[in-house]
């Protein structure tokens, strides 16, 4: 039996892109990506996590972050160094981002 947790009170935000990519340049996509996240992300507040997924067809990488607030979200979206890494993934590829809040949980 799953177990459904809602979180509705949750300040929790998540950040998604799903960024298209030729395959020939995949790796160095999510080379871009952890790099970000390792001098950048991980250095502000409120952030929690990112997963970095690559679609294995080599089409697609998938950065999933989460931070505690939207502010703190909001404040890293206008840091310069931030906006920086994000000019680099747009040039190895085509984002698609979004913010999401979650809305349910399911653990086995």
């Amino acid at each position: 039996m799953s177990e459904t947790v809602i979180r509705a009170d949750d300040q929790l935000v998540t950040f998604i892109n799903v960024i298209d990519v030729d395959p020939e340049r995949q790796q160095e996509l999510i080379a871009v990506l952890n790099e970000g996240t390792e001098k950048v992300m991980r250095q502000r507040p409120g952030f929690i996590s990112v997963n970095i997924l690559a679609g294995k067809d080599g089409k697609r990488v998938i950065n999933y972050a989460q931070w505690r607030s939207p502010e703190d979200l909001q404040a890293v979206m206008g840091d310069p160094e931030a906006q920086a890494f994000a000019k680099k993934v747009a040039e190895l590829g085509t984002p698609g981002p979004g913010v999401y809040s979650v809305a349910s949980v399911h653990h086995a």
